[in-house]
């Protein structure tokens, strides 16, 4: 069965799961968007797509991080971000998680080095809030930004599958490519073992939507 996500008790407690670059200067900006061509890993944007946590490490990443953006958090109310995070209903996850297991992430979170920002995915596309475009014109906007430049990184595939999917659509390689505007060679040459897994993930989680 699968749940809706329930953003009530992060938006009650005003905790902080998005927040836009803060030293790094985009090369292209809109009214809609931001586009650096280099990639930014300031951007910190949980849950931004409907795809939910499918592994205990992506589960680890997402506590890490919304510890490292709301710093004020005592260990309690950690704890209790991490219960309503890990519990499947809440619609975060797409799997159960013992309490034993939880309490083994939690204490590895909590012996983490906050001062240091979390390991994050390259972005070159960040879209402003209430933009007004519809989900297939970031889509193609992604694209084309993405593609005419002299290179594209496994991030930007990544990016490319998650938008896919948010459209409800299955993530294929000749998709990618003609998104991308490279060769499905390329699509190929630079998706790593881990993005392979999540594209399956992805298609699996979408046919149960």
């Amino acid at each position: 069965m699968s749940y809706e996500r329930d953003l009530k008790y992060l938006n009650k407690h005003r905790l902080i799961y998005r927040r836009h670059p803060i030293t790094d200067k985009p090369t292209i900006e809109t009214k809609e968007f931001m586009y650096y061509e280099e990639g930014t890993h300031e951007c910190y944007e949980l849950f931004r797509s409907s795809a939910k946590i499918t592994t205990y490490r992506s589960l680890k990443w997402h506590l890490l991080t919304l510890w490292y953006l709301n710093p004020k958090l005592t260990q309690d109310d950690f704890r209790k971000l991490a219960e309503v995070i890990a519990f499947k209903p809440s619609g975060f996850v797409s799997f159960s998680i013992s309490d034993s297991l939880l309490d083994k992430i939690i204490y590895e979170v909590s012996m983490s080095d906050l001062d240091r920002p979390p390991k994050n995915k390259l972005r070159k596309v960040i879209f402003k809030p209430f933009c007004g475009l519809t989900k297939q014109q970031k889509l193609s906007i992604v694209g084309q930004l993405i593609g005419q430049g002299p290179r594209i990184h496994s991030d930007d595939v990544y990016a490319v599958m998650v938008d896919i999917h948010d459209n409800k659509q299955k993530i294929t390689i000749r998709k990618l490519s003609e998104l991308l505007n490279v060769s499905s060679r390329t699509v190929y040459r630079v998706m790593c073992d881990d993005l392979r897994r999540e594209k399956e993930l992805l298609n699996i989680e979408l046919k149960n939507i």
